[in-house]
């Protein structure tokens, strides 16, 4: 498979321009020809080298990438134009290699008959669950091109969630990286320089210059043994982790734990409540819709909650008495969810019910940086303070003992 740069024109003459990936040229201009495209030139282009070429290759899959696939697909659809040619316009304007050959896959499927909910399962890793059964729901329906409109809106919805919170940690993140870098400087190449000179002074050294002293003595000297230790922990922690037991402890410590409790909380309801709503908007049945919400949520006590409310709802009874059973959603969240099913606008509450906590999340994040940010300079300054003050009280020491 190789990839041919190319030059054409529409049915319009509009000139267009691209990359494609084919076996041969001659491939090429029969799917160009295929789009109804004309071909005034086209060459193979050379292996990209170099770092940069490289880590296009190791790239995987981002949810940016996904984002910006499913509104361009929403949108092409939405014009009119046929499965098949919407999928070989975006196999030629997808950037990402190994998205570009999904696209390619997708095409291949449709053109032989498959559906595009059955072509999407083939790729689990890319298409979650939930956007699968969407798509089957659309197809169904009749209504592919506005659930499609309906994929792209939540994906852009939840990449936003991400950015804001990887935007809001990312400045307390990199202070306390620089921190850690200023002590492992002082430790390992400093500090090492002044134990001999310290320990020279026929004086009684302070009791933090004797903590300095141990502190760099043991790290420098059993630094592999701290290594493995702190390695080992992960790992075990990791395994047990993986364990039902452990992840459900886990996730549960993630929604409790101080500081950054309520945020997880407040992200776990949104996204609950907007994977719900986008799901029954869509037709997806109430049961088909839970048992996605259940996988899609990432958090093995809202699983159990959201299992809960499926075996509720199979014995006849209301989807807001096991939330609130659960202990896991605010009243907020089961009022809201009982009056949608009482007025039938459950999907219409819950999407209210995720807007108002994504600015819920935006509030927290704003209230969480403010506070993280000059907890970590503290920090940063009481270890800096604590270097120096040891580094100094044997000299003073010194210097008043000579006086």
């Amino acid at each position: 498979m190789a990839t041919f740069k190319y030059s054409a024109r529409d049915g319009t003459g509009r000139v267009v321009a691209g990359a494609i990936d084919a076996p041969s040229e001659v491939a090429v201009v029969a799917k160009l020809q295929e789009m109804g495209f004309y071909v005034t030139s086209l060459e193979e282009e050379t292996p990209r080298l170099g770092l940069r070429g490289s880590i296009q290759r190791l790239r995987g899959i981002s949810l940016r990438d996904l984002t910006i696939l499913f509104r361009q697909f929403s949108t092409m659809v939405s014009s009119g134009l046929s499965m098949l040619r919407t999928l070989s316009v975006l196999e030629i304007q997808t950037e990402n290699p190994k998205l570009r050959q999904v696209v390619m896959d997708l095409r291949t499927d449709v053109q032989e008959g498959k559906s595009l909910s059955e072509a999407t399962t083939r790729h689990p890793k890319t298409f979650s669950t939930l956007i699968v059964s969407m798509i089957r729901a659309g197809e169904i329906g009749g209504v592919l091109d506005e659930i499609l409109q309906r994929v792209a809106t939540f994906l852009e919805k939840d990449l936003a969630l991400r950015q804001k919170v990887r935007s809001a940690v990312t400045y307390p993140i990199a202070i306390f990286i620089f921190a850690v870098g200023i002590i492992f400087f002082l430790v390992f190449f400093i500090l090492p320089q002044f134990i001999g000179f310290f320990e020279d002074l026929d004086v009684v050294l302070p009791a933090p210059t004797r903590m300095l002293i141990w502190f760099t003595r043991t790290t420098t000297k059993y630094w592999y043994v701290i290594f493995g230790i702190i390695v080992g922990a992960l790992y075990l922690l990791r395994r047990y982790i993986a364990t039902p037991a452990g992840r459900m402890r886990f996730d549960r410590f993630k929604l409790r734990v101080p500081i950054f409790g309520p945020l997880m909380h407040k992200v776990t309801i949104s996204r609950f409540s907007r994977t719900l709503a986008t799901l029954i908007s869509s037709g997806v049945p109430i049961m088909q819709a839970l048992e996605v919400v259940a996988a899609a949520v990432d958090n093995k006590v809202v699983t159990k909650a959201v299992e809960e409310v499926r075996t509720s709802i199979r014995e006849g009874e209301s989807i807001a008495l096991p939330l609130q059973a659960s202990g896991i959603f605010p009243p907020m969240v089961v009022q809201m969810t009982a009056v949608g099913e009482e007025t039938g606008q459950l999907d219409g509450m819950l999407t209210k019910v995720a807007e108002f906590y994504d600015a819920e999340v935006e509030t927290t994040l704003a209230q969480l940086t403010s506070i993280l940010e000059p907890v970590l300079i503290l920090f940063l300054g009481f270890v800096v303070g604590f270097i120096v003050l040891s580094f100094y009280l044997p000299l003073y020491t010194l210097i008043t003992g000579i006086k």
